[in-house]
């Protein structure tokens, strides 16, 4: 008979086991995750917009010695270029030693977070008090955004062509925003209704003001007290919100959670959580044989569409342009056979395993708080629609890369096979015929105007991005 020992040893050498970071790594590690981890909370606190991410993305990145791809004549292998496209889009390189035809090494993210657009004729006023009108963006529940601190932020450009930059409700001296809701003793009846009729999205008003302007004539007194305001402080006229993108986010900063500190709370998690420890990994990884690429896109929570998201020809565009400068082609064939021979990760984030909501995931296959950076093979909607699938071969090319770096991961998946389920920009890059596999992080509350992650986690999906570069 064998011994019960030796079952021990052959359980440990053929069963995957999912391991908890914070059991594993050592109080030097911790610690490192945790520093990690406070550059990332003020990151989420500066960029609340995608245009706000790229700014503070582009300001690092030319602290590290990056260059715009404009200013360049020539590239050499360790030369550093970024470019932006229309203020929401950026893409960064490292050029590699080896030739551009050897292909690239990407990590795909999005900067755009779910939030409240304000609509193109937004200002109103009804029963004396002024309103703002808008027009949700991604997919939320509509019933987490009544009640709680609203933050303007946005870009305006006047008559002149002046562009003016707006931020306003994030500083403990300025005023917040609100969207009321019904009172519980008159709530009878929406409380009936099922969570996603109760509020709806034409009920998604802001509150901007209540003082009128001292004149009987005027039949709008709030509204114009509102947009003399505007005037006053930067210059906005009524007709100037058409031509501006005002999006109204939580107001709330990034926040340790529990008495261990261990979590995160903060809005936008999804997913500028991937795209600052892909940021972060390109600035640390050393110089590689491939050129690495790190390449953050908008839209992704409506589509990807748009000249910003991850549907447009900007990656092709930039890659022609590396290949002109590496003097070596910059036509679609030769950007297409680069992409041919390319690696790439979509780093989106994924659900986690909740205790409270167990019922809806198949918890053999959901990722858990905690337990490092996680590997999605696929996502998409029941019958594995809207996504795409990483090979055999290139997901045990991960896994391998992975475990030679030990660095903890564990698998994913988005709920019970008919459960809803969603998509990434995977599919979008492997149309363009990539090797590409999803590897990011879980969070609970997504989409919520504040996201649960663990600290544990996004410094393991660091030294993951890091290790791919590498």
């Amino acid at each position: 008979m064998v011994k019960k020992s030796n079952y021990r040893n052959l359980e440990k050498k053929l069963k995957f086991t999912k391991r908890n970071c914070w059991e594993v790594w050592s109080d030097n590690e911790k610690k490192k995750a945790f520093a990690f981890n406070e550059k990332y909370k003020d990151f989420l606190d500066k960029a609340k917009t995608e245009r706000e991410a790229v700014q503070c993305g582009v300001r690092l990145a030319e602290k590290k010695g990056f260059r715009e791809i404009g200013q360049c004549r020539s590239l050499k292998a360790g030369d550093k270029v970024y470019e932006i496209n229309r203020h929401k889009s950026l893409i960064l390189a490292v050029i590699g030693k080896k030739s551009l035809s050897d292909g690239l090494r990407i990590i795909m993210s999005h900067v755009d977070s779910p939030h409240l657009d304000l609509k193109v004729q937004p200002l109103y006023e009804e029963e004396d008090l002024a309103y703002f009108k808008t027009h949700y963006y991604g997919g939320i529940k509509k019933y987490h955004w009544p009640t709680i601190a609203l933050a303007l932020h946005g870009t305006i450009v006047l008559t002149n062509g002046r562009k003016v930059d707006l931020k306003i409700g994030e500083k403990k001296d300025e005023p917040i925003f609100m969207i009321s809701d019904l009172l519980p003793h008159l709530g009878r009846k929406q409380l009936k209704k099922p969570l996603e009729e109760a509020i709806v999205g034409e009920e998604l008003n802001i509150l901007a003001g209540s003082i009128p302007v001292r004149d009987k004539k005027i039949k709008e007194k709030v509204k114009l007290a509102v947009l003399e305001y505007l005037h006053k402080k930067y210059g906005i006229k009524e007709e100037d919100l058409f031509s501006a993108e005002i999006q109204a986010v939580p107001a709330e900063s990034a926040r340790d959670l529990g008495f261990d500190r261990s979590l995160i709370a903060a809005y936008g998690q999804d997913d500028r959580i991937c795209a600052w420890t892909s940021l972060s990994a390109i600035f640390d990884a050393k110089p590689a044989d491939r050129t690495q690429i790190c390449f953050w896109v908008d839209r992704e929570e409506i589509g990807s569409e748009g000249n910003t998201g991850a549907q447009s020809i900007f990656l092709e565009s930039f890659v022609s342009k590396l290949l002109a400068l590496k003097k070596v082609g910059d036509g679609l064939k030769d950007v297409y056979q680069v992409f041919a021979f390319s690696q790439a990760l979509s780093s989106d984030v994924t659900a986690a395993l909740d205790p409270d909501y167990k019922d809806v995931h198949d918890p053999r296959n959901t990722a858990k708080l905690g337990y490092g950076v996680a590997l999605e093979k696929y996502t998409g909607h029941r019958g594995k629609s809207v996504t795409s699938e990483a090979s055999a071969e290139y997901t045990q090319e991960i896994r391998s890369i992975l475990n030679k770096n030990k660095i903890i991961w564990q698998t994913a998946s988005l709920g019970k096979v008919d459960e809803g389920g969603g998509g990434t920009i995977a599919m979008f890059m492997a149309k363009r015929n990539m090797d590409i596999i999803d590897m990011g992080i879980a969070l609970f509350n997504m989409h919520a105007p504040m996201e649960i992650s663990s600290k544990a986690d996004v410094y393991s999906a660091y030294l993951a991005y890091k290790a791919f570069f590498e």
